[in-house]
């Protein structure tokens, strides 16, 4: 172009049906404008007495009911259990493979470049802080109870169709099926709410609920009945979720007093004292208000895990554990399709299988989602959804396959070598009876006990301030009562729980926890599409779609008029004054 002229053009209005609005209902502006959102304006304060009610209520209920009559509990869940899986099992495979494809799409779609916040808003934490805070979301009771359990019962028992006992590939399969459910599944599941919260808070000033993410699709209801159901569904996932955590924890307790003091009582009595001790040491820590004491306790759990990873590491087989590494990736890689379509339509057996593993994690994950959902939520503002994605999926993930090569390695290898690891008894004395074989056993199988405790009393300390936050409008501090209440009914919760498996209390936990998870995928399939029309209005897209149509506009009218000669420039619509 040899020489400019001015060429005024004006940005198009959005066609009839696009999703841009003309204007912001929450903030009366432009909708293409960034503007900060009044955090402040949007806290309510104060007891929701309908949702604390009829949650509560209903918690009472149920506790009666399993401390009154276990027997008939114990019927109507296993009749639920079998209704649910003959019906609905195929729901929670399909859901958690696609809440996967629906994350990665998102980091990779235009809505990737959407903040958490406002446009030039930088990340809260530093990249280095957040990881640390994401992988200490990942650990757990579920790593401690499993780290060893589930690949050596699959090493020893291969899942259907994967061979007999003792094939050649039975090493990589285990740990492939191991991290199927520990890596990619659960952590877009929780993807999934955190996005949901953090865009819905940092972007748009909603209350913290799950129900304010349903504001696209519910408008205003999203706070009336509607919304009240929606944080009940919350809270009842929540619960059970948390309470079937703490029953594996009451149970590799009881193993570990059983190894390492001799003594042989057994039987329920035993777990509910466990559980009752705990709940007392949680509601202590509530009354005294020592925030910091349990955030310290965390941190010395996360370095005495890391510590008993190391140890293993190092006098277990280390070179067999570096190998396990590569091939267990890869061999995740390979069978990732097969896995994730894996349903009880292969035969009864698969379907049995199904049950105990793969979607009793789906529904162990999806209760899950408020908790750590909303955990990952506070500490990701101002990160891209592509960031948010990427961290949440990949580093939980990694520091997964890490523990199960460990711990799982080191099981793997002793069954080779002669040592019965998976007949050792119930599945939780299978960590002990791996560390008995190396030295420092006493000592080694009193740190995980430590842990468990640790982890028992500060995840019922986040669960029930959920729950709390829940049960008062969103409330990032919830009143110390509510809080304790739902401690202990989460303790209470796992006691009942445990009583329904009977001498089986696994079962119990997984079976009551499928059928609780439930209606919450529901909840999950509607919070994803809310989030989709919500990233759709957001301000970057639609600045997005005014300045691609705006520039083809103008260019076409700029080479129409004057060719080569020509330059865009913003000036005030005409039809404006």
């Amino acid at each position: 172009m040899t020489t400019q002229q001015d060429h005024t053009t004006q940005p198009p209005h959005p066609r009839s049906g696009d999703d841009v609005p003309t204007s912001s209902a929450e903030t009366d502006l432009h909708p293409a404008l960034d503007v900060p959102v009044d955090e402040a304006g949007h806290t309510r304060a104060g007891l929701d007495k309908i949702v604390f009610g009829v949650s509560a209520a209903i918690a009472v209920a149920f506790l009666v009911w399993g401390f009154v009559s276990t027997d008939s509990l114990a019927k109507v869940s296993g009749d639920s259990l079998t209704w649910t899986m003959a019906n609905t099992g195929w729901l929670f495979v399909l859901t958690s493979s696609s809440f996967v494809v629906f994350v990665i799409w998102l980091a990779l779609s235009r809505f990737g470049n959407i903040t958490l916040g406002r446009d030039d808003e930088e990340p809260e934490f530093n990249t280095v802080s957040w990881v640390a805070m994401m992988f200490s979301a990942g650990m757990g009771i579920g790593l401690m109870f499993y780290g060893v359990s589930e690949p050596i019962t699959h090493f020893a028992t291969p899942p259907p169709g994967t061979g007999a006992a003792g094939n050649p590939e039975a090493t990589q399969n285990a740990m492939a099926t191991t991290l199927f459910h520990w890596t990619l599944h659960p952590w877009a599941i929780y993807a999934v709410v955190g996005l949901a919260i953090a865009y819905g808070v940092y972007r748009k000033g909603r209350l913290q609920l799950i129900s304010s993410a349903f504001e696209p699709l519910l408008g205003k209801r999203a706070n009336g009945a509607a919304g009240k159901v929606i944080d009940m569904l919350a809270i009842f996932a929540t619960l059970f979720g948390s309470a079937a955590s703490l029953g594996l924890g009451a149970l590799q307790i009881r193993s570990g007093l059983h190894i390492v003091s001799g003594w042989s009582a057994t039987g329920n009595g035993i777990l509910i004292g466990i559980i009752a001790i705990l709940t007392v040491a949680f509601v202590l820590s509530a009354v005294s208000g020592v925030a910091k004491g349990i955030q310290w306790l965390s941190n010395i759990n996360m370095v005495l895990a890391i510590a008993l990873a190391l140890f293993v590491f190092v006098v277990g087989p280390t070179v067999f554990i570096l190998n396990l590494v590569p091939t267990s990736l890869g061999s995740y890689i390979q069978n990732l399709a097969m896995m994730s379509a894996r349903t009880g339509a292969e035969g009864g057996k698969t379907n049995e299988w199904l049950q105990s593993w793969t979607v009793f994690y789906w529904a162990w994950w999806l209760s899950w989602t408020p908790f750590v959902g909303m955990f990952i939520a506070r500490i990701s503002r101002g990160r891209t959804i592509r960031q948010f994605v990427s961290g949440v999926l990949l580093v939980p993930s990694l520091v997964s396959m890490v523990w199960f090569a460990i711990f799982g390695g080191a099981a793997i290898k002793l069954q080779q070598t002669g040592t019965d690891i998976a007949g050792a008894g119930g599945v939780e004395t299978q960590l002990f009876t791996t560390l008995e074989a190396y030295p420092l056993a006493t000592v080694a199988s009193i740190v995980v006990m430590v842990l468990v405790a640790i982890f028992f009393v500060s995840g019922a300390d986040a669960a029930s301030i959920v729950m709390g936050t829940l049960s008062e409008r969103g409330t990032i501090e919830p009143s110390k009562p509510t809080v304790i209440f739902w401690g202990v009914a989460t303790g209470a919760v796992a006691a009942v729980m445990l009583l329904v498996g009977g001498s089986d209390a696994l079962t119990g936990l997984q079976t009551i926890t499928i059928v609780a998870a439930l209606p919450f995928v529901v909840v999950m399939i509607g919070l994803a599409v809310a989030l989709v029309k919500d990233l759709r209005s957001d301000p970057l897209m639609v600045r997005q779609q005014y300045a691609a149509e705006a520039v083809e506009a103008a260019v076409v009218a700029g080479v129409t008029e004057h060719g080569d000669d020509f330059v865009l420039a913003v000036e005030r619509h005409p039809a404006a004054d």
